[in-house]
Order: C-alpha cells, then sequence, then structure tokens
C-alpha cells in the first residue's frame, strides 16, 4: 500500500489518537485530493459482534456508531462515483446481522450522496423528524 500511495488508517492508529481525530484525517485526505472518489468498503472492518458474516471476522473491530457517520460524511463530502462493499459472506450471516449492518453501509452512502445534491452537510444535518431541526 506504501509503494502505491494508497491511504489508510489502522486499529492501532484509532487506539492511539481516538476515532474522531481518526475519521477526520480520512475526511480531510479524501478532500485534499481526487476530484472524484471511489470507495470500496470491507465489511470485515467492522467488529464480528455486528458482521459475523465475513470472511474474516477479527475481534476489536468498528461498530456500526463509527461506521455509519463516515461513510455519509465521505459520500456527502466528495464526488463519489462508485461504491462497492465487500466480504459479505451471507452464508455464515445466520441471523442476517451482516447483512443488515452492510445495507444500512449502503443506504448512508445513497443518503451522503442525497445530502450533498441537496447542499446539507452531513455534520450539520439534522432530520426533519428531529425536535431541534428549525427548518419548516
Amino acid at each position: 500500500m506504501r509503494e502505491n500511495e494508497f491511504r489508510y488508517h489502522t486499529m492501532a492508529e484509532i487506539d492511539r489518537d481516538g476515532w474522531t481525530t481518526v475519521m477526520q484525517r480520512v475526511l480531510d485526505e479524501a478532500n485534499d485530493g481526487p476530484e472524484y472518489l471511489h470507495i470500496s468498503f470491507d465489511i470485515d472492518v467492522m467488529d464480528p459482534a455486528y458482521t459475523s458474516g465475513t470472511g474474516t471476522p477479527v475481534p476489536g473491530g468498528l461498530t456500526p456508531r463509527e461506521v455509519f457517520p463516515i461513510v455519509r460524511g465521505l459520500c456527502s463530502e466528495n464526488n463519489v462515483v462508485g461504491f462497492d462493499l465487500v466480504e459479505l459472506n451471507p452464508l455464515v450471516d445466520p441471523g442476517y446481522t451482516t447483512a443488515l449492518n452492510a445495507k444500512q453501509v449502503v443506504d448512508e452512502c445513497m443518503t451522503g450522496i442525497a445530502l450533498r445534491k441537496l447542499g446539507l452537510g452531513s455534520r450539520d444535518y439534522l432530520s426533519p423528524l428531529t425536535r431541534r431541526d428549525t427548518r419548516r
């Protein structure tokens, strides 16, 4: 990955610096370069408590509360031209938990794209169902 100048972040970095800091780095890096962004999301980055239906479950991964906002942010703050989700194995997902979380990851991407088209930021957006949303 270094030889090809890929940008990546490890769990050790998240443990050391905290999720909020690393998430901001990811968003900043996505915003500082390419005009177009293709996101390939590997479902096994999430903890197996939420995604056991993958080829390589590893304890200590991200939670849905960490994953969903970053996917929404990446898709709302960038010109996303492609998104794929990999490593979902429904044959080893008896409770459909992985499939449901994978579906939500894709939904967050689509929500981010819709927010971008509407000129809304993912960090400032509140659902019209939220009491503190002041739009009429």
